[in-house]
């Protein structure tokens, strides 16, 4: 089964915001908001913590998903994910990846594989 991977390569179901949302579980949204709130300085409320994946056209998104920059670019560019990126990797997506290095190694992977086939 083909995993759902976001344009900065997070996998979406490892998500609590996509979990929660697929879930309907209002507690999980609760708790996501709180952990979220404290791990990145900002202020999220539970009904914020809705997702079905940001390359999906249709349904809810997380609150930052008409912000996002990478999202935009990616999207803007009709492109799978930033690892199909001829500009890859960007300034944005290396602070990004700082966060969350697992990211990265997902669209390099990504990347390797494309690019042996």
């Amino acid at each position: 089964m083909e995993r759902l991977i976001s344009y900065c390569g997070l996998y979406c179901d490892e998500c609590p915001a996509y979990k929660a949302t697929l879930a309907d579980d209002d507690e999980m949204r609760a708790r996501t908001a709180a952990e979220w709130s404290e791990q990145f300085k900002v202020d999220l409320k539970p009904e914020q913590i809705d997702c079905v994946g940001c390359t999906v056209k249709d349904g809810a998104h997380f609150h930052h998903w008409t912000e996002c920059g990478m999202r935009k670019c990616a999207s803007g560019r009709g492109l799978e994910n930033c690892g199909h990126c001829e500009d890859y990797v960007c300034e944005q997506l290396a602070e990004f990846f700082k966060m969350v290095p697992t990211a990265k190694a997902t669209l390099d992977e990504l990347r390797k594989e494309r690019d042996s086939a």
